[in-house]
C-alpha cells in the first residue's frame, strides 16, 4: 500500500508533465526562436544566427517549469541550410535535454519567393530524479535510484517566406516515447506534436511597421493550442507588442535591436487559467546575435 501510495506521487509528477507537454515547446517570442521548432527556418537569414532563450514558467508555484534554449543555424552556399539546437528543461525532479540537428534546402518560386523543406534529427535525454524527492520513508527501494533515459527522434518541416510574409508547418518530433513503464502500465508519455506558423510584416511608414502572427501547435489527439500576437516596430529598433494564448494567457513583448547584429527581448505572461491561483506570471528573455556575411546592405532586411 504504501508503494502504492509513493508510486501515485510519481504518477502525478509524470503526468503533471504530459500536460505541459501540450505546450511544449512553449515560447512567447517564437516568430524569434522558429527553428526549435521548424528545421526548414534554419539558414534562412542572411547570416550566421545564434540565439539564446530563458523562460520561468508559472513564477512563484514551487518547482515550476524552467527553460533554457540555445540554436544556432546559417546558410551554406544558396540553398542549403544548417542548424542546431539545445533545449533544457526542468520541471521538480524531472530534467529533459533535447539536442537536434537541423538540415534545409530552399527552392527559389520567384523573384522574392522562396519554399524551405527541413528535417531534423537528434535525442532526448529524460531524467526524474528519484532520490531527490522527500518522503516519509527515505529508505523506499523504488525510490532509491534515479531514472535516465534516452530517446532518438527525427521531424520535418516546410517553411514559405518572402520579404514580408511566411507560413510554416512542423513535426519536430515523429516518434513516440515512453518515460515511465511501470507493470506494463506507461507514464509520462510523449506523442507528435504539429506546429503551424504565419506572419506578416505591414509596412504603415519608413518608420513604423506592423506585425501580426500566429502559431498554432498541438499534441495529436489533444485540443489545440492558439497564439495571436501583434508588434509595433519603430524605427526597425524598438518593438513593442501584444499576445494571447488560448485559455493561458496574455502577454506583453518588449524588444530592442541594440546594433545591427544584437537584439534583446523580454516577454510578460500574464496567467488566466485555473493555475493563476498559485501562479500569476511566466518571463521569458531572449537574446539573438546576427554575424551577416557580407558588409553589404542585405538583399532583403528580414523582421521574423
Amino acid at each position: 500500500m504504501k508503494k502504492f501510495s509513493l508510486l501515485l506521487i510519481l504518477i502525478l509528477v509524470l503526468g503533471f508533465q504530459d500536460l505541459s507537454a501540450q505546450q511544449d515547446p512553449q515560447y512567447t517570442q517564437y516568430m524569434y526562436n522558429m527553428n526549435v521548432v521548424n528545421p526548414a527556418y534554419a539558414g534562412s537569414k542572411e547570416s550566421l544566427s545564434l540565439t539564446g532563450l530563458y523562460r520561468k514558467q508559472w513564477s512563484g508555484l514551487e518547482g515550476a517549469p524552467e527553460t533554457i534554449t540555445f540554436s544556432a543555424h546559417s546558410p551554406i552556399g544558396e540553398k542549403v541550410g544548417l542548424g542546431l539546437s539545445a533545449i533544457k528543461d526542468e520541471l521538480g525532479p524531472i530534467k529533459e535535454t533535447n539536442v537536434y540537428v537541423d538540415f534545409s534546402y530552399t527552392l527559389q518560386l520567384g523573384a522574392q519567393s522562396n519554399l524551405a523543406l527541413g528535417i531534423k534529427a537528434g535525442a532526448t535525454f529524460h531524467d526524474v530524479g528519484l532520490t531527490s524527492l522527500e518522503l516519509q520513508d527515505p529508505n523506499d527501494p523504488f525510490f532509491s535510484e534515479d531514472i535516465s533515459n534516452t530517446y532518438p527522434n527525427v521531424g520535418a518541416g516546410a517553411f514559405f517566406y518572402t520579404d514580408n510574409f511566411y507560413l510554416g508547418v512542423s513535426v519536430p518530433n515523429f516518434l513516440n516515447s515512453v518515460h515511465l513503464d511501470e507493470n506494463g502500465i506507461k507514464y509520462g508519455s510523449e506523442t507528435q506534436h504539429f506546429f503551424a506558423t504565419t506572419g506578416y510584416v505591414f509596412e504603415i511608414s519608413d518608420t513604423f511597421k506592423l506585425k501580426p502572427s500566429v502559431m498554432v501547435k498541438s499534441a495529436f489527439e489533444s485540443p489545440l493550442s492558439f497564439d495571436a500576437n501583434l508588434n509595433a516596430l519603430f524605427y526597425d529598433r524598438f518593438e513593442i507588442g501584444a499576445s494571447y494564448r488560448l485559455d493561458d494567457s496574455f502577454s506583453g513583448l518588449v524588444g530592442f535591436q541594440v546594433t545591427d547584429n544584437i537584439r534583446i527581448g523580454y516577454a510578460y505572461d500574464h496567467i488566466v487559467s485555473d493555475l493563476d491561483v498559485v501562479a500569476s506570471a511566466s518571463h521569458e528573455v531572449i537574446l539573438t546575435f546576427d554575424l551577416f556575411f557580407n558588409k553589404r546592405v542585405l538583399r532583403s532586411p528580414r523582421f521574423f
